[in-house]
């Protein structure tokens, strides 16, 4: 998306000219990102071990030879039991998410937390969605600070105050699940705690767009209405995306107001909102790993993920944690799996 310019229409939607509603408010958040200090542990390349191997009972993805993954167009619906095995394993993504999230602690290398979600996931009968994409070449990814997305597990280890983000996709009965979430290693500072608190309010807030009929621009604009005001921006390079028989599917899903999304949400749809959100500025740019996004400041970076369906009474979290309550987790219209 373009720069607005002062006598464009804001970005919101209000209807008014940028410089009469949020220019103000986004020239204080761009003075309070820059003047902000630099949180320590910034993170560097690290080794990277050999790729995991993956037992020969377990149905593979039509990547995990050649690294090559087969094109599609369209979007994710599948109906009766394909749905059935899409809940299952948008399901098991979740159960391994929170195993390996709930081990992550100071001192541990994130290639470690790479073999506990390895090993969770050939439990369940799956395999690892992004190992050989596209010859990506590890289980998960671990984003750690300025880490923006994709950052590779290797061997740095997770340090006193560092946020790190964990993500997490399995191919399970034909079809991928998909998600991801913030750990707090230790003391964190309070901008960092905020961050990852904005972060996922802005998740929820984009989810509760998501219904029949709707705009799916409108889940960006959700995403960035509440972001901005509290002084932080939206990642603009790396979007939400339709998923299901393919890791990757239509539709592409920005955390951002972009007026040209004209796809219009039916219900069967499924996809993911992953909004990215910076302390500072929301440009990225790119380690020599071809991978790891960070941001251009080095300020720091949270995401949290779900997998949605479009329903006719709104949007279902397919990738909620089992037991968990919508009530106490989303928006009110915000339907969490198997409620």
């Amino acid at each position: 998306m373009n720069k607005v310019k002062p006598n464009d229409p804001c970005w919101c939607g209000s209807g008014k000219k940028y410089k009469k509603c949020h220019l103000p408010k986004d020239r204080v958040a761009s003075f309070k990102a820059k003047t902000v200090e630099r949180p320590k542990n910034q993170v560097k390349p690290g080794l990277i071990s050999s790729k995991l191997t993956v037992p020969e009972h377990i149905v593979r993805t039509d990547y995990a030879q050649t690294g090559r993954p087969s094109r599609t167009s369209g979007f994710s619906k599948p109906k009766g039991d394909e749905l059935v095995r899409m809940r299952e394993a948008c399901l098991a993504a979740r159960r391994v998410l929170d195993l390996t999230c709930a081990a992550a602690r100071i001192g541990m290398k994130s290639d470690e937390l790479d073999r506990i979600a390895h090993d969770a996931i050939i439990a369940e009968g799956a395999y690892p969605s992004c190992l050989n994409y596209h010859n990506y070449p590890k289980t998960i990814c671990t984003s750690v600070n300025e880490v923006i997305c994709h950052g590779i597990p290797d061997d740095r280890t997770l340090k006193d105050g560092d946020i790190v983000n964990v993500d997490v996709t399995l191919y399970k009965n034909g079809f991928h699940g998909d998600c991801s979430k913030m750990v707090l290693i230790g003391e964190v500072d309070e901008v960092s705690r905020n961050l990852v608190k904005v972060t996922e309010e802005c998740l929820y807030k984009g989810i509760a767009q998501v219904r029949p009929g709707n705009m799916l621009s409108e889940v960006g604009r959700a995403i960035e209405k509440h972001a901005v005001p509290a002084g932080f921006s939206v990642v603009r390079a790396f979007v939400g995306h339709g998923i299901g028989t393919h890791f990757h599917m239509e539709p592409q899903v920005a955390h951002y107001f972009d007026a040209s999304q004209k796809v219009r949400l039916e219900e069967g749809m499924i996809f993911t909102v992953e909004p990215m959100i910076n302390i500072g500025d929301w440009q990225h740019r790119m380690w020599n790993d071809k991978w790891t996004a960070v941001t251009t400041d080095l300020q720091r970076s949270a995401q949290f993920e779900h997998t949605i369906l479009v329903r006719a009474d709104g949007p279902e979290i397919l990738t909620v944690a089992e037991g968990e309550s919508a009530t106490e987790l989303t928006p009110k219209g915000v339907i969490c799996a198997g409620r």
